[in-house]
C-alpha cells in the first residue's frame, strides 16, 4: 500500500494538452477567477501543434496514428480526470515568466495537478475505490495464460503467496524497465547500467516480458529513453518522503554546462527545457565520470526554478572562474578556456527567456543558439548534476483501443496495455508533460474497451 502509485507518485504533476487557449483550460480548472484569468498570457496550443511536435521530437519515427489520437483526445481526457476528482492549477512556477504583474506562460505547457503526482493518484486510486474497485497490494504478476474465453494472470502475494486472478481482459500497465538495470544495460547499453532511477523501484518491465508469451510484440524506441539532469546527490531511487522530485535540475538554458574536464558539450539554448531536457540526461551520462555542472552567474539566478533553492540541492560559490573550478574540482585553466572561448562567442542582443530569442554564440562549439549571456557576472554559482532516468521508451503494439497487437497487426482479445507500457510514440526525445497526459489517454480508452469487452 505504502508504495502504490507508480512512477506518476513521483511527478511533479505538470501535464501537457491541446487546447485553444484559456477558455478551453478554465473547463479543466472552473475555479479560476475572472481577475486571475485576466493576468494570464496563454497562447492556443493546438492538437496539430502537439501531434507535429511529437512527429518532430521522434524524427518522423512515432506512430501517426496514436500520436494524433493523443493530441485529439488530450482536452476530452483532461476533462475526464476532472470528473474524477483529481484538480488542476495554474504551472506559475516552472512554466510562466512575471512581467509587469502577468503571467506570461510558453512552451505549450501550463497546467499542473493538485499536490503534485501524489495528488494526482491519490485523487485517482479514492475514486476507484469508491467505485467499489479492488486492488491487490503486495502482488507481483509474473505470467499469463488463456484462460477458456479469459485470461488467467499468474501472481506473487507476499501474504498468499501464488495465487491466480482470472478475468474476461487483462490491461498490462506495469511501466518500462527503467528500473532493471540488466535490461537498461541490455537495450540502452552498459553505460546505463549504473543511472539514477527518479521514480520507483519496481518498474522492472514484468509487462514488457509477460505481452509477447500472449503474442504481442514489441513496438517503440527501445534503445531509448527519458533521461535528465538530476542532482549528484540524488538517491539511487525516487525519495518517497518528499513530495515530487526535488533534485531535478531543469535551468540549464539559462547557463552553461560543462564536464569534468571543464568543456562545454551540449548547446544549452537548442530550444526550450520541456523539449531538451529528456534527452540531456543521456548527454551527461556519456560524459567523463558521468558528471557535469551546470553554471550560472548572478544575472540569471533570480529566474533559476525552486529545486535551486533548496536544503537539499549541491552547489559551490566562487567569486572567480578559477575558485569555481577549484571547488567542483575541475582544472581552472581547462575551464578559464572554457568560458573565455565562450564569452568571445556571445552575439550582442536582447535577452529574453520567455521565447526563443535568439541571442546565441557564433564560432565556438558546441553552439548556444538561445539566451546566450556573456558569463561574467560574480559570484558564480555551480550544481553538480548526473544522469537519471525517468521512463524508457520501448514498449508493446496497440490499437487506438489499447489492444495488443500480434504479429500480423491483429488485435488479441481482451488483452490491452496503457502507460510507458504504449509503444510508439516517444523516440528519443521527448514533450515535457506528455507522459501523464499519455498514460490517461490511453489508460482511459483501454479501460473502455475492456469493460465493453467483458460485458
Amino acid at each position: 500500500f505504502e508504495q502504490r502509485g507508480g512512477n506518476s507518485w513521483f511527478t511533479d504533476g505538470a501535464i501537457r494538452f491541446a487546447h485553444q487557449g484559456l477558455a478551453d483550460v478554465r473547463t479543466v480548472i472552473p475555479e479560476m477567477t475572472d481577475d486571475e484569468a485576466a493576468r494570464i498570457d496563454l497562447p492556443p496550443y493546438p492538437a496539430a501543434d502537439f501531434q507535429a511536435e511529437l512527429m518532430e521530437m521522434s524524427s518522423g519515427r512515432a506512430n501517426r496514428e496514436l500520436a494524433m489520437l493523443l493530441a485529439s483526445d488530450s482536452l476530452g481526457t483532461m476533462r475526464w480526470l476532472r470528473d474524477q476528482s483529481v484538480r488542476f492549477a495554474m504551472l506559475y512556477d516552472n512554466q510562466a515568466f512575471d512581467r509587469a504583474g502577468r503571467h506570461h506562460f510558453w512552451g505549450g505547457l501550463s497546467v499542473k495537478s493538485i499536490g503534485r503526482g501524489i495528488g494526482l493518484v491519490e485523487a485517482l486510486f479514492a475514486r476507484a475505490e469508491a467505485l467499489g474497485v479492488t486492488v491487490a497490494y503486495g502482488c507481483r504478476a509474473t505470467a499469463m495464460s488463456r484462460s477458456g474465453s479469459g485470461w488467467r494472470v499468474e501472481v506473487e502475494s507476499q501474504l498468499e503467496g501464488s495465487r491466480s486472478i482470472r478475468g474476461g481482459a487483462v490491461i498490462l500497465a506495469c511501466g518500462g524497465f527503467e528500473a532493471n538495470g540488466e535490461l537498461r544495460r541490455e537495450h540502452l547499453g552498459p553505460t546505463w547500467e549504473d543511472a539514477l532511477v527518479r521514480g520507483t523501484e519496481y518498474n522492472r518491465g514484468d509487462g514488457l516480458m509477460m505481452a509477447p508469451t500472449v503474442g504481442g510484440i514489441r513496438a517503440g524506441c527501445w534503445s531509448g529513453c527519458h533521461a535528465i539532469a538530476t542532482d549528484a546527490a540524488a538517491p539511487d531511487f525516487g525519495d518517497r518522503q518528499v513530495p515530487g522530485d526535488i533534485y531535478k535540475k531543469h535551468s540549464y538554458p539559462l547557463g552553461i554546462v560543462v564536464n569534468r574536464k571543464g568543456r562545454r558539450f551540449l548547446d544549452e539554448g537548442a530550444d526550450f527545457r520541456n523539449y531538451t531536457y529528456a534527452k540531456y540526461g543521456k548527454a551527461i551520462l556519456e560524459q567523463p565520470g558521468g558528471l557535469a555542472y551546470q553554471l550560472f552567474d548572478q544575472q540569471v539566478v533570480h529566474l533559476l526554478r525552486e529545486e535551486y533553492r533548496r536544503p537539499e540541492a549541491t552547489s559551490v560559490i566562487a567569486d572567480s572562474i578559477e575558485a569555481l573550478a577549484t571547488g567542483i574540482g575541475v582544472d581552472p585553466t581547462s575551464l578559464t578556456a572554457t568560458v573565455s572561448a565562450y564569452n568571445a562567442a556571445v552575439e550582442d542582443g536582447a535577452f529574453n527567456p520567455e521565447r526563443k530569442d535568439g541571442k546565441s554564440t557564433v564560432g565556438v562549439s558546441p553552439p548556444k543558439s538561445n539566451w546566450a549571456l556573456r558569463f561574467d557576472q560574480p559570484p558564480f554559482l555551480a550544481y553538480p548534476v548526473r544522469c537519471a532516468i525517468t521512463f524508457t521508451f520501448g514498449g508493446v503494439a496497440v490499437d487506438s483501443s489499447g489492444r495488443l497487437l500480434d504479429g500480423d497487426g491483429r488485435p488479441i482479445p481482451g488483452v490491452y496495455a496503457a502507460g510507458e507500457m504504449v509503444g510508439g510514440l516517444f523516440f528519443d526525445n521527448y514533450p515535457g508533460g506528455a507522459g501523464l497526459i499519455s498514460g490517461a489517454t490511453f489508460g482511459r480508452r483501454s479501460g473502455e474497451h475492456a469493460g465493453q469487452w467483458v460485458r
